[in-house]
Parts: structure tokens; C-alpha cells; sequence
């Protein structure tokens, strides 16, 4: 398993070398000079996912909410269906100037889930817990896209990544209870079993980008 992990972390090392070439455009969310720029993502959960970032040095905030399907239908009741087209979703607000979008994907596929599952993350199955990256600009899918490339080629992983990669069109916040759930239910059976792990993994393979909070 140690030597799994090293594989993966060599190849995201890698990843983040070619990713960063010629990729250096804000956000369109975001003016040009902003020192505030916007990633989302999706990884099973929001819950996991949602507190791994928000122990990610340079993360100004995270909002857990559904990204890639039918808006007018993002409720968490309706999107648990699995036919709204929505995925359960984190938007990331980062200064750039502390933190890369480079090293945000090195979380993403490093520690936050498991990019190889395909419509499912641990307990959790259905298209709405689908591993994928909603691009803001050509910049963030030429990096998602290099990441990808890079990890399968190594073959530090047992199967192919499956992550979507698709063009961000909206994202609706989750329900207030949702967020920050980890924080305020460390002790739910869930988060202890598949959530708290993931927290203990981000000090261990990124101690220089783990801030407590």
C-alpha cells in the first residue's frame, strides 16, 4: 500500500509539472486581477470532500451544493434521485497566490476520493456521487486533462481514472445543513469511517498544504 501511494504521489508530482505549462489564465469567474479565483469539483459525498479543502492552505471557503445537471431541480432530495443529471459538488474559492489550481487537483485525485470508481464513491452509488472536474476556462481543463493523462500513463493506479471533465455551467448551494458537516458531526458513523481518513491522509502526503482549522 506505502509503495501504491508513493507511485500515485510521483505520478501526480508529474501531473503537476506538465499541467502548469502554459496554463496560467484566471478563472472567467473571476476578473483578471482578482486574487480570488473559483475551482468545483465532485468526489462522492460533499461532506469528505468539503472538509479536505477547507484544511487546504490558500482555500478562502467551500460550499457543498450540486454542479452538472438540471438546476431548477438542485435540492438534495430530488438530486439523491439520480435523474436530475446533478452531482453532489464542492465550489472552492482559493487565493492563487497561496495555493495553485495544480495543487488543488493533487488533493482532488491524492486524497479526496477515489478517482477510478465510476458512479459510486465507498458506500455511496449513483451518478450523483460521480467523480468529475467543472472547468471554469481552458486553462483548469488543459490541467484537469494533464492530471488525468499523466496518472493513467503511470499506471500508479489499479484501474483508469474515470473523472468527468466538463465545462462548469452553474452551481446551486447545498442545503444549510450540509455544510460544514464534517466539522459539526465528527462523531457521525459516517464521517468517522469514511470521511475522518481523509483528513489523517492530507497531513501525511501534503503537510506543507494542511492548515488546521
Amino acid at each position: 500500500m506505502k509503495k501504491i501511494i508513493l507511485t500515485v504521489l510521483g505520478a501526480i508530482s508529474i501531473a503537476c509539472s506538465v499541467a502548469a505549462v502554459g496554463t496560467s489564465e484566471p478563472s472567467s469567474l473571476d476578473p483578471p486581477t482578482s486574487t480570488k479565483q473559483t475551482a468545483v469539483f465532485a468526489g462522492g459525498c460533499f461532506w469528505g470532500v468539503e472538509a479536505v479543502f477547507e484544511h487546504v492552505k490558500g482555500v478562502i471557503d467551500v460550499k457543498s451544493g450540486y454542479a452538472g445537471g438540471a438546476r431548477e431541480k438542485a435540492d438534495y432530495e430530488t438530486v439523491s434521485t439520480g435523474t436530475t443529471g446533478n452531482a453532489e459538488s464542492v465550489m472552492v474559492t482559493f487565493d492563487p497566490t497561496k495555493v495553485t489550481y495544480t495543487q488543488l487537483l493533487s488533493v482532488f485525485f491524492g486524497v479526496a476520493h477515489d478517482p477510478t470508481q465510476l458512479n459510486m464513491q465507498g458506500p455511496d452509488h449513483g451518478t450523483q456521487y460521480r467523480s468529475a472536474i467543472f472547468y471554469t476556462d481552458s486553462g483548469q481543463k488543459a490541467q484537469a486533462m494533464a492530471f488525468i493523462d499523466a496518472i493513467n500513463q503511470s499506471k500508479a493506479l489499479p484501474k483508469p481514472i474515470v473523472t468527468e471533465v466538463s465545462a462548469f455551467k452553474g452551481f446551486q448551494e447545498a442545503e444549510a445543513y450540509h455544510q460544514n458537516y464534517l466539522a459539526r458531526n465528527p462523531n457521525d458513523p459516517y464521517i468517522v469511517v469514511n470521511d475522518l481518513p481523509k483528513l489523517e491522509d492530507l497531513k501525511v502526503k501534503f503537510p506543507d498544504l494542511y492548515v488546521d482549522r
